[in-house]
């Protein structure tokens, strides 16, 4: 009994998953692109290479034109009733792709987080470096995190810690501004600094 009954939970849980499988792909039709003998339904709308409508044809009919002209046959909207087509140069048109991608890639910038730690007794050269360090991070666009660890007793006295964050976010006020006030976690306080836009 047991065992059909563990039997049809994997069966059901395999339909569940072939279900919505078929549905990931019908509802984001834009990761296989058909192209010339893979479109298989007929009829077709076809927009000629220039843009303009060339109408309602049947699949051969559609793939005679696209041949005549030396280009391909590429289905651009697969869930409109007939689908729609279009006569280009595929393989111009996927390295065009495939360059606005790079391009779009290489604008972007991620947003890092960079961490400077200091400690309450913090020397004024130590302070100095770690500030320049921190101030570089934030020339680069990237966020910083400075966070304040605290030793032994020194957990007894937050106000020096507090001195210490206050003096780096007066320090770079000039690059940055306080996305999150120094709050503790734990033996350490934190702070989060962001660059001014």
């Amino acid at each position: 009994m047991r065992g059909r009954l563990v039997r049809g939970l994997c069966l059901t849980g395999a339909a569940l998953l072939a279900s919505s499988s078929e549905r990931s792909t019908i509802q984001d039709p834009t990761k296989r692109v058909r192209v010339n003998a893979q479109i298989r339904i007929s009829p077709l709308r076809v927009i000629g290479p220039d843009g303009a409508q060339l109408g309602i044809m049947e699949r051969d009919a559609a793939l005679a034109a696209a041949q005549e002209r030396e280009l391909d046959l590429v289905e651009v909207a697969p869930m409109a009733r007939p689908p729609v087509v279009r006569i280009m140069d595929y393989g111009k048109y996927k390295f065009e792709q495939a360059k606005q991608a790079r391009v779009a890639k290489k604008k972007q910038h991620v947003i890092k987080l960079k961490e400077v730690k200091f400690r309450p007794g913090v020397d004024d050269h130590d302070f100095e470096t770690k500030t320049r360090h921190a101030r570089r991070f934030l020339e680069e666009g990237n966020k910083v995190k400075v966070t304040l660890m605290f030793r032994g007793r020194q957990i007894a006295h937050p106000e020096l810690g507090r001195a210490v964050v206050a003096r780096v976010a007066e320090d770079l006020a000039d690059v940055a501004k306080v996305e999150s006030d120094a709050k503790m976690e734990g033996k350490s306080m934190t702070m989060i600094l962001t660059p001014k836009a």
